[in-house]
C-alpha cells in the first residue's frame, strides 16, 4: 500500500471539494480499455479493485489511481515488416520506394500490427490530503507527474495545486547535514549519497552502503561538490532518499508495518484502510519535519 517514490505538491487552500464530488468529476474521464486498433488509453480507475469509487476516502484522506494502457510494439518489429514490404513494393513498381512511400508503409504496418500487440497497463496512485494540503503522486517520473496533473486539471479546472518552494535548497541543506553530521531533528543519515560538481556534465560520485563521515567525502565537498541525493531515516520509522529536486524516493517503512499487522485487521478492506491511514499519518509528520528544516515558503494559510 505504501507509496514508493513521491512527487510532492502543495494543495491550495482553495480546495473545497469532498471525496464524493471529486469522484463525480473523475468519472467523466474514467479509464476505458482501448480497442484493438488504439495504441494507448488512459483515465481514472478505482484504487481498490473491490471498490467502485474513483476517489477512495478514509477519514478525510483521499486516494485515487490513474491508469495508462499502451500497446507494446517494438520499433525493430515495425522496421522488419516495413523492410519486407518495401522489397515487395520495389519488385512491383520496378524502383525503390521513396521517402513518402516508406512513411506510408510504416503507418500501414503499424496500424496492422497494433491489434496483435501486447498491452502494458500501469496504475499510478495519487494521495490528496485536504487537511494538511498535500498532493502526492507515487511516481519517480516527472513526465508521469505532469500527465497526472494535466488529467486532474481536466477534471477540475483549474486544479488547485502549487509547487513547493523552500528558502534553503535541498542540495545545500544535505551537504551541510553531511559536513556537520547533524541532520534535522528526528532524522538520521544513512549510508547512500551522491555528490556532484556544478554543471550538467560535471563528475558525480555515488556512495552505497558507505559511511558518510570519511575524509574522502569531506575533500570532495571542500572541492565544490554538493550532495544531490541522500539516504535518510525519519524517527526510525521510514527510510527514504531525498534528491536535490525535493523528490522523495525509495520510501521504505520499517517496523511500523509489523506493528500494524499485530492489530489483526478483520479483512482485506480493513487492512487496506489501516495501512493507508498509517502511511498518511507517518508521511505527514515526515513532510512537516523535512520542509521545516528547508524553511518552506508559506503560500497557503494553515489548516
Amino acid at each position: 500500500m505504501w507509496f514508493k517514490n513521491l512527487k510532492l505538491f502543495r494543495l491550495s487552500n482553495t480546495w473545497t471539494w469532498t471525496a464524493e464530488q471529486l469522484d463525480a468529476f473523475l468519472a467523466k474521464e474514467q479509464f476505458v480499455s482501448p480497442g484493438a486498433a488504439a495504441p494507448m488509453a488512459s483515465g481514472w480507475t478505482p484504487p481498490r479493485e473491490e471498490d467502485v469509487r474513483l476517489a477512495y476516502s478514509v477519514g478525510q484522506q483521499i486516494l485515487c489511481a490513474f491508469r495508462s494502457e499502451k500497446k507494446l510494439l517494438p520499433a525493430s518489429v515495425i522496421n522488419q515488416f516495413v523492410k519486407q514490404r518495401a522489397i515487395e513494393l520495389e519488385e512491383q513498381q520496378g524502383f525503390k520506394p521513396g521517402r513518402k512511400q516508406l512513411r506510408d508503409l510504416k503507418e500501414e504496418v503499424t496500424n496492422a500490427l497494433i491489434p496483435r500487440a501486447f498491452s502494458l497497463t500501469r496504475d499510478t496512485r495519487i494521495w490528496i490530503d485536504p487537511v494538511n494540503h498535500w498532493l502526492v503522486i507515487d511516481t519517480a517520473s516527472a513526465t508521469k507527474a505532469e500527465e497526472i496533473l494535466s488529467a486532474l486539471g481536466k477534471a477540475i479546472y483549474p486544479f488547485p495545486v502549487e509547487p513547493i518552494q523552500v528558502t534553503i535548497s535541498p542540495a545545500v541543506a544535505m551537504t551541510q547535514w553531511i559536513t556537520s553530521g547533524q541532520p534535522p531533528a528526528n532524522f538520521t543519515i544513512d549510508q547512500d549519497a551522491e555528490l556532484r560538481a556544478g554543471g550538467d556534465k560535471a563528475a558525480a560520485i555515488r556512495y552505497v552502503k558507505h559511511a558518510l563521515d570519511s575524509v574522502d567525502i569531506e575533500k570532495h565537498i571542500q572541492s565544490g561538490k554538493q550532495c544531490t541525493r541522500l539516504a535518510l531515516t525519519w524517527h526510525d520509522k521510514v527510510s527514504f532518499v531525498l534528491t536535490e529536486a525535493l523528490d522523495i524516493k525509495r520510501v521504505a517503512p520499517q517496523d511500523i508495518l509489523d506493528e500494524a499487522d499485530q492489530l489483526a485487521p478483520a479483512n482485506e478492506a480493513e487492512k487496506f484502510d489501516g495501512e493507508f491511514t498509517l502511511m498518511c499519518a507517518e508521511l505527514n509528520l515526515l513532510f512537516a519535519g523535512l520542509l521545516d528544516s528547508l524553511e518552506e515558503k508559506k503560500l497557503i494559510q494553515a489548516a
